[in-house]
């Protein structure tokens, strides 16, 4: 957590976010949405109940905020609290589902977990109807260029991110922190995603032949001590940042003439789920544990999955059987 959080908010707050941090797992990105989503709140409820006297809204503190404010919350505020933001504030649907989903999770705290109230006023709390519509991502012949644009001093590595990107739809942050006792002999490969939460992703042949491919090339020599198991490392000698894999992706893009169209390393995870649902008629209950995704809802977007169906699906991808080209 933040030092900043740790600072400004008051100990109703601290606590709820250091449970979420420490015991349900929340990312660091998570707990401070929670944050700012909560801090706003607590402004607003401040001004509603004539309880502070800063004009400027951003200014105001909420360090008095305490469960006996908590305990008058009703459903009235917090439906209130949500037309303010779309009104005043300019949220979009999407930021205003965020944030009910936010006052779901923290008076379900308070009544469930410390019970230090005796009703929740969120538990029927609606959220805000958001459109859904399916991600970017490439098509397949789209992918097939994207792969053959690479080239350069680095492209046994590159080539590899971007098939792993591809093939078994990783996050940018689980990719960067993919370590060398990470692939494993069995063509499996272990993943930490959102939470903390491992799973195990089988690996298809483009997979396997990419990372041997890069391993025959692989910096051994000066790596910095800290990152000498990280498997994909930069030309500094350090694990590979986030920034330098989005700048190698956007590179690619705009060399296959991808760019400008919105893409990202995101849309390459979306990209791997779609070939695979679309391509390899994979049931939406495996592609939802090949992402790693928490709940079925979250994956029902690409649309409708056994331990034995994973492999099946992995293997489908139609770039399963794209190798590393061979060098001159």
């Amino acid at each position: 957590m933040k030092h900043k959080i740790l600072l400004e908010a008051p100990p109703i707050l601290r606590d709820f976010l250091t449970y979420n941090e420490t015991i349900k797992g929340k990312s660091a990105l998570s707990v401070e949405e929670y944050f700012l989503d909560l801090q706003t709140f607590f402004k607003y409820l401040l001004t509603i109940r004539g309880l502070t006297n800063e004009t400027d809204f951003e200014k105001i503190d909420i360090s008095s905020v305490d469960v006996a404010l908590m305990k008058t919350v009703t459903i009235s505020d917090l439906y209130a609290f949500i037309v303010y933001c779309k009104n005043e504030r300019g949220n979009s649907a999407a930021t205003r589902a965020r944030k009910t989903s936010t006052l779901r999770i923290f008076f379900k705290y308070l009544s469930a977990q410390i019970k230090v109230i005796d009703t929740n006023p969120a538990e029927l709390l609606d959220a805000p109807k958001v459109k859904q519509s399916l991600p970017k991502h490439l098509t397949l012949e789209d992918s097939l260029g994207l792969l053959n644009s690479v080239e350069g001093p680095n492209k046994e590595r590159d080539y590899c991110i971007l098939t792993l990107f591809l093939n078994c739809g990783l996050r940018l942050s689980e990719l960067c922190s993919l370590n060398l006792g990470d692939i494993r002999g069995d063509s499996t490969m272990r993943v930490i995603g959102k939470g903390n939460k491992e799973r195990i992703v089988y690996l298809n042949d483009a997979c396997i032949s990419a990372i041997e491919e890069y391993m025959k090339v692989r910096p051994n020599d000066s790596i910095i001590a800290t990152d000498r198991n990280a498997l994909f490392i930069s030309r500094n000698r350090r694990r590979i940042s986030k920034k330098t894999v989005q700048f190698t992706v956007k590179k690619y893009l705009e060399k296959a003439g991808l760019d400008g169209q919105g893409l990202s390393t995101h849309k390459l995870r979306h990209t791997a789920a779609t070939l695979m649902y679309q391509h390899g008629n994979v049931d939406i209950r495996v592609l939802k544990d090949i992402l790693g995704h928490s709940n079925l809802g979250t994956t029902q977007i690409y649309t409708h999955i056994s331990d034995n169906q994973i492999k099946n699906a992995i293997d489908s991808n139609p770039l399963s059987k794209v190798k590393t080209p061979k060098k001159d």
